[in-house]
């Protein structure tokens, strides 16, 4: 049974019960207050790096203003996300390129913007950096293991070998681009922290064949993202994940660490948002069937897409769970007529039998890729509204 106390003080609940009260669902609740406590922290317990925000987890005007205020940079994986940092009054030594997939003209109106940092893992996008971002710093991406332990891997569509990232960074060399560092992404939330002394291990190879096979002289390690957020397994704190991190960097290199790049997205944004729905419908499939059907009027195309595959697991709250535990297993879909439009049906999730039509759902921690996900307009719903409050 899920229990608000594990996700929220009680101060916290009630600011987000008294911003749900005037909206019709669905819609997402965002506390911006949450995402400056977690920012902090991660300055805290990573004091010499760089965050680099990587807003696809949460594109809102208020997330970037209030990041930008708080002196973080910003990751961003295409021109729309650059200008919606500029416009916010970000300037660009603050903004790095972190897609490795982009177009020519992207890259050169990056360049003309001032971008000046640029993710790469192949020859070619390596050309037309060069092409139109000349000077520009690159850092290549590598394949890194993690898939295995990540809720939401990441290592098959980007990255290269380690071998090849040496030929590209030679080459980029050769171009006129500044060969910077290395980047990897161990998978989003991903719990296994050993990962990353598997991955940095890699990168100090790398940083060591760079520096006397090829006289080029590395400055920068990009860690991407992959720290986990608080749904329903149980994950380490955040500082347990900074204090391995940094163990592993002291020892590969002593007190000469490079630079050092995060790119947290969801472990920044995802506890500050509550996802408000309401149940639609409640239904067996034949008269001895134990198990209910529940429809909400949010599902995958409203900003659930990460239920895909039933991959991140939301803890769905009603406040019905506080006044019996009478449960019963649940299969949970949303409103739309396209049949992938099933969230959970073999996690066994359950909910009170009480549950009636037009019981508000609760889901937590969904401050991140839900609003960003959302459909335009599949079904003729309109995209995930969403509620800041400070």
């Amino acid at each position: 049974m899920i229990k608000i106390q594990d996700y929220f003080s009680e101060a916290q609940w009630q600011k987000f019960l008294s911003a749900a009260v005037e909206h019709e669902t669905p819609f997402l609740l965002v506390d911006l207050s949450l995402i400056k406590q977690k920012f902090e922290e991660m300055v805290m317990y990573f004091p010499n790096a760089k965050i680099h925000y990587a807003m696809k987890a949460n594109p809102g005007v208020p997330v970037i203003n209030l990041l930008r205020d708080l002196g973080s940079n910003f990751d961003c994986a295409s021109i729309f996300e650059l200008d919606r940092v500029f416009d916010s009054g970000v300037t660009p030594d603050r903004v790095s390129y972190g897609n490795t997939i982009k177009k020519a003209a992207h890259i050169k109106y990056a360049y003309d913007k001032g971008v000046r940092l640029y993710a790469t893992d192949s020859k070619a996008d390596i050309q037309k950096i060069a092409e139109n971002a000349p000077g520009s710093r690159v850092f290549v991406r590598i394949l890194v293991e993690g898939g295995d332990t990540a809720e939401w891997p990441l290592s098959r569509k980007f990255g290269c070998h380690p071998d090849m990232a040496i030929d590209l960074l030679v080459n980029a060399k050769k171009l006129g681009l500044e060969p910077y560092g290395i980047s990897f992404h161990v998978g989003s939330q991903q719990k296994d922290i050993a990962v990353w002394d598997d991955a940095l291990s890699k990168v100090k190879y790398m940083f060591d064949w760079m520096k006397y096979e090829e006289d080029i002289i590395l400055k920068m390690i990009n860690m991407g993202g992959g720290f986990p957020a608080n749904y329903i397994s149980e994950v380490n704190p955040f500082k347990v994940y900074a204090e391995e991190i940094i163990r592993y960097l002291k020892d590969d290199h002593g007190d000469d660490i490079p630079e050092i790049i995060l790119e947290p997205g969801r472990s920044l944004v995802a506890g500050s948002g509550v996802l408000v729905s309401e149940v639609v419908l409640i239904s067996r499939k034949s008269r001895t069937d134990l198990t209910r059907w529940v429809y909400s009027d949010v599902g995958l195309f409203q900003g659930l897409i990460e239920t895909l595959g039933e991959a991140i697991k939301y803890p769905v709250y009603t406040p019905k769970m506080e006044r019996n535990n009478d449960e019963g297993t649940v299969i949970l879909a949303g409103p739309t007529c396209d049949s992938t439009d099933i969230m959970y049906e073999q996690s066994g999730y359950k909910l009170p039998q009480s549950l009636a039509i037009g019981d508000k759902l609760y889901w937590l921690t969904t401050g991140a890729y839900t609003n960003s996900y959302s459909s335009v307009e599949f079904n003729g719903f309109p995209p995930l509204k969403t509620i800041y409050i400070a």
